[in-house]
């Protein structure tokens, strides 16, 4: 099948899945098309049957606001006549399950639309009155709407009251990025004196409860000599930064900005932290699990469907730091308790998210619509 796929690329989990789904029907021998105003940052372009196609948006002075949904839906239109494209994938609701539907107006309603809702895009972006009339219409219009969790198809209900058959796809991970993984090199540089290595990877929104995984950090560290690995980039950052900096722990704070060697990292840590105040799926909690690190997270949202508490990882209260530390505190000093809670994660995490059984989910999808 030729098929269009539409995805922020920054660093963040929609774009992540959205390439690694592509890359996957590509070697299954689909031809997948990548539209969107910069190649995603997990999307490898050699790839055969993988082509990127930019979206432009002209700086014309009477645009205080650039109309980049309107680039991207006529791009989607021009590239779907020339290509032949029979699906176009958006990943996350605005602007890009919007602007598909425009395309497929535009070329008389030739292409079947797929949106696939991630989270933000419907719990938070969603809901505001300026775009929940475009999100309804975008959902209740798609020729198939998927979700990653449970408990966001659950909220698409309640928040839209809208009549649409959404079906659960969750989010998953290729075992095949975990092999040869050898976390030597990175811990002697960051852990050189045998310290515990504390990891958070996110966007750094508000959302994502920074203060949290630094107080835990803090508390942790003393009485277990420890150090703290971010990844990524945002907005909170900063306020990581000041927080560490105050506690005169910089030594201890290690900043890595938004990076594609996510399972080399993971893998020489000995935990993460995900203290979000809310997540759809919780794809890091994944990634982490995948690598048999055992995560400390949130009992919120999507969390739950990913980790199995007390088995592949530890579930709080949001906000409850004592518990995040006590919890962190307790497996930090039972290597053997962590590292068999490690192997249950990694073996859940590839036996239930498995990129196989997803990509036959989307396949699936896709061929109900030809």
């Amino acid at each position: 099948m030729k098929i269009g796929v539409s995805c922020y690329p920054t660093f963040g989990g929609s774009g992540v899945v959205a390439s690694e789904l592509g890359m996957g029907l590509a070697e299954r021998g689909h031809e997948v098309h990548f539209i969107t105003y910069a190649p995603p940052g997990r999307l490898n372009l050699y790839l055969p049957g993988v082509y990127y196609h930019e979206v432009t948006v002209p700086d014309y002075p009477l645009f205080e606001y650039p109309p980049y949904s309107l680039a991207l839906a006529s791009k989607i239109a021009e590239i779907a006549e020339r290509e032949g494209l029979e699906i176009k994938n958006s990943h996350y609701a605005i602007p890009h399950a919007a602007s598909a539907l425009l395309a497929k107006d535009m070329l008389r309603g030739k292409l079947k639309v797929v949106t696939t809702l991630h989270g933000t895009d419907i719990t938070l972006v969603g809901r505001d009155p300026s775009f929940l009339p475009v999100t309804r219409y975008s959902i209740e219009r798609s020729d198939a709407v998927t979700a990653v969790s449970l408990f966001l198809r659950d909220e698409v209900c309640r928040t839209f009251t809208c009549d649409v058959d959404v079906k659960v796809i969750y989010n998953f991970i290729d075992p095949r990025d975990y092999d040869g993984l050898h976390p030597e090199p990175i811990r002697n540089r960051f852990a050189p004196n045998g310290e515990k290595l504390l990891v958070h990877i996110s966007n750094f929104r508000p959302v994502k409860r920074i203060q949290d995984v630094v107080e835990t950090f803090l508390a942790v560290r003393q009485s277990i000599p420890t150090r703290l690995v971010l990844v990524g980039t945002g907005p909170e950052l900063p306020l990581a930064g000041q927080m560490i900096h105050r506690a005169g722990a910089d030594a201890d704070l290690i900043l890595l900005g938004a990076t594609n060697a996510i399972e080399e990292i993971i893998t020489a840590c000995d935990l993460m932290l995900l203290p979000s105040e809310t997540e759809s799926f919780g794809l890091a909690a994944l990634e982490a699990m995948g690598c048999g690190v055992p995560v400390i997270a949130t009992d919120v949202g999507g969390l739950p469907e990913v980790v199995d508490n007390g088995k592949t990882g530890i579930l709080t209260k949001v906000g409850d730091v004592p518990a995040m530390v006590e919890a962190a505190t307790r497996l930090l000093t039972d290597n053997a308790g962590r590292e068999a809670m490690g192997a249950g994660a990694k073996e859940a995490a590839f036996r239930r998210f498995h990129i196989d059984c997803v990509l036959d989910q989307y396949e699936a999808v896709y061929r109900g619509l030809a």
